[in-house]
């Protein structure tokens, strides 16, 4: 039986719900996919035209020409789908139009190796033609999952957001100090190296923040500031106030937020 919601206990034994993606908006985000790599293909063969030489065209025999062509190809269609799954959080361009994003069936972000399994399965799941095996994969298997899914370990969900009408205390704390992620750009590779153990931590020391009293604000911002602060390659003692600790936490947060917190 397919199914159209999961639950997830992650390693930490947090209980996870997702929206699984059906084939209708798999279909969907990939149709947008396919448009743009076939617009950016037809600008590499202008180019390749108008570029190239007559000299160049007469050493490679017509045979080499065209491996070259195909393994470019190959090359701009793995790349797309594989940069854009594993350093922008599950999404290429047509997954994030519509609302959708792969992730790990433990609920974590999607790790370089299943990237790279999933993308190249694309392969066998796009036989006879067009997508035919991934398409009756994803139909009917309970979680939707075409080969490459099941190989790498990953589903695909839709996207779930905060609600933007209603603002938690914290997040009208974060933008009465006008801080954003910008304000202390961590890198993305490194936020993905963290897992649900540092995301709880950061995400109550957030919550509890601003009803704290400034002693035990001051004790906990420090011991927060420990043990977090050198995973993501921030120099404690460098920060010379309580204040700016409180910042680079509350950033952190936002950084993280965006991975882990979800809502239907």
């Amino acid at each position: 039986m397919v199914q159209e919601q999961i639950d997830i206990k992650t390693p930490e034994y947090v209980s996870l719900q997702f929206k699984l993606a059906g084939l209708g908006s798999r279909a969907s985000a990939m149709i947008i996919d396919q448009v743009i790599l076939s617009i950016v293909n037809v600008i590499i063969v202008l180019i390749a035209m108008f570029t190239t030489t007559n000299d160049f065209m007469l050493v490679l025999e017509p045979g080499v020409f065209v491996a070259v062509a195909i393994i470019i190809v190959f090359g701009l269609y793995w790349g797309y789908f594989f940069v854009s799954e594993y350093f922008f959080g599950g999404k290429t361009i047509g997954k994030h139009l519509i609302g959708i994003r792969v992730i790990q069936e433990n609920g974590h972000s999607v790790t370089l190796l299943s990237a790279i399994i999933r993308n190249l399965l694309r392969i066998i799941d796009m036989l006879p033609t067009s997508y035919f095996l991934g398409i009756i994969l994803v139909f009917f298997h309970s979680k939707h999952q075409r080969l490459g899914d099941m190989a790498a370990g990953t589903i695909v969900v839709h996207e779930r957001k905060a609600k933007a009408n209603k603002k938690s205390p914290i997040e009208k704390e974060i933008e009465k100090r006008g801080l954003t992620k910008d304000s202390y750009p961590i890198e993305e590779t490194v936020i993905r190296s963290l897992g649900e153990k540092e995301w709880n931590l950061v995400r109550t020391y957030s919550i509890n923040l601003i009803e704290l009293n400034e002693v035990s604000r001051r004790k906990l911002t420090k011991e927060m500031a420990e043990i977090l602060l050198p995973k993501v390659n921030i120099e404690v003692h460098g920060i010379l106030t309580d204040r700016k600790l409180e910042d680079v936490l509350l950033v952190l947060y936002l950084h993280m937020k965006e991975e882990w917190e979800f809502e239907l």
